[in-house]
């Protein structure tokens, strides 16, 4: 055997270990390399911030330090997340943006980032306001407050839906779902990356430190994106023409509907998403209120359960690449979910921390295996449509259950206390707790009804040729 023959030989054995052993290193092509596409992917890492400042550290930070309602708090941070609807929208309109650059997803991604700077940069101020306004009228506070969440969900919200259509337009149909892996990994990375930051930085809490970690963050965010979209989408004018013919927002979302079992899937990635949400709101307060935690170890708790999120991320994989259902692969985190917040709902009268750290991280895993087999079957079965619209659909209807759960748990919650702590339902429920233990019950039920709707997806009726290969990323490492 020759040099040169065996130099190939070596390099082609290392190129096929590097692609085995490193994650997602088989998501890349040569168009789009894995540098470009871990740059794309750092818009999710901005996404995971903000995510975790809004649904982990200000509700805890405004419930238990600054004394805000239960109610109140619900509302207000469930507005980002109830705009959800709108990224229907926002994917269709960057479908069919009309531009003489030749820009369809850079424009909204770009809007989006600025519309969150906005409201990241305003909200410590209004949200102090909203703790201890002394002059003006009284609904100054929670009008500055809904305003700086409204500019920061609308804003998340369709940087995002515009950055996971820009990812899906720049890969080939086949590497689709390992991009989106990818996509989902970087959103979790943030968000543990976050936790981490924000339980080391609000240990000791205080206002003028409540302004800095909020208005770094604002800065850190529209860095990021900005170095996440550079030169990433080619200029195509014909895409963009002003004269081009165009379908109506109605039309194409007929032709998105006509697939066999999509509405079926909405409506149970609807009811598992608000199952595995409706405790966002509540989980942080519970740990500080009735088992004592400090803000830096309930700001973990996000930490917790995004490693439970990975851990099911990477128990999927493992299952698709074995020839998994995808629906049963999201059957069994329904229920490990229910395990899960029977742990949480037992940690409290066993007076176990350890079981309540268990219950985050089952949630965790739960709501990863949920979210990756329902995602990618979203993806199969919509192939039709353009990306943008099956982006927004899939988004609107996961982030609309997640939203108006976090507000219904609010709501749940500090109706029970009430009828609880003045005795109305019995001497048992006489107990601070009784109002997170319903939550947590309630949530139960769902998953129990989302098992309901997703069971007949399993059948034959909805098996497809190009549902069979969904292998993704972290499906590629040994074992």
């Amino acid at each position: 055997m020759s040099i040169a023959a065996a130099n190939a030989k070596m390099i082609a054995f290392w190129q096929k270990l590097g692609t085995r052993f490193m994650p997602f290193a088989d998501a890349a092509t040569a168009e789009m390399p894995l540098s470009r596409l871990l740059r794309l992917s750092l818009f999710q890492v901005s996404a995971g911030c903000v995510l975790v400042l809004l649904t982990g550290t200000l509700n805890r930070v405004l419930i238990v330090e600054l004394g805000v309602s239960v109610a109140l708090v619900s509302a207000v941070i469930a507005i980002p997340v109830l705009a959800a609807p709108l990224r229907l929208l926002f994917g269709f309109r960057s479908d069919t943006y009309k531009s003489v650059l030749g820009w369809r997803r850079v424009p909204y991604v770009w809007l989006g980032s600025l519309l969150q700077f906005g409201g990241l940069a305003i909200m410590p101020f209004a949200l102090l306001l909203l703790q201890s306004q002394t002059t003006g009228p009284e609904w100054a506070g929670a009008a500055g407050a809904s305003l700086a969440f409204i500019l920061t969900g609308f804003g998340m919200h369709m940087s995002q839906t515009a950055g996971l259509a820009l990812a899906s337009d720049l890969v080939p149909d086949e590497k689709r779902p390992r991009v989106v892996a990818l996509l989902y990994f970087m959103l979790l990375t943030g968000m543990i990356g976050a936790s981490s930051f924000y339980s080391v930085f609000l240990v000791d809490f205080s206002p003028k430190l409540l302004i800095q970690v909020i208005q770094g963050t604002a800065v850190l965010t529209i860095v990021i994106n900005v170095i996440a979209i550079w030169k990433q989408e080619p200029r195509d004018v014909r895409r963009t023409a002003v004269d081009r013919d165009l379908s109506s927002f109605f039309d194409a979302l007929d032709d998105y509907r006509s697939a066999p079992g999509v509405m079926r899937l909405l409506v149970a990635v609807a009811i598992g998403s608000a199952a595995f949400s409706m405790q966002d709101i509540l989980l942080e307060p519970y740990g500080g209120e009735i088992l004592g935690l400090s803000v830096g170890e309930t700001t973990r708790l996000t930490g917790i359960w995004a490693l439970g999120t990975m851990a099911g991320f990477a128990w999927a994989a493992h299952s698709l690449q074995h020839g998994a259902q995808m629906y049963r692969v999201a059957a069994r985190g329904l229920l490990i979910g229910i395990c899960a917040f029977s742990a949480v709902i037992f940690a409290s009268p066993l007076g176990v921390n350890a079981l309540f750290h268990l219950g985050a991280f089952g949630i965790g895993l739960g709501g990863g295996l949920f979210a990756v087999g329902t995602m990618l079957a979203a993806m199969g079965i919509a192939e039709r449509s353009d990306s943008g619209l099956v982006v927004g659909a899939w988004g609107a209807v996961q982030a609309t259950g997640i939203g108006a759960a976090m507000l219904a748990g609010g709501v749940i919650k500090n109706t029970i206390n009430a009828l609880a702590l003045n005795g109305s339902l019995g001497e048992a429920m006489l107990t601070p707790a009784a109002g997170y233990l319903v939550v947590y019950t309630f949530e139960i039920i769902l998953l129990f009804l989302c098992l309901a709707v997703l069971g007949p997806l399993t059948g034959r009726r909805y098996q497809r040729d190009y549902l069979q290969d969904m292998r993704f990323g972290l499906a590629e490492l040994p074992g």
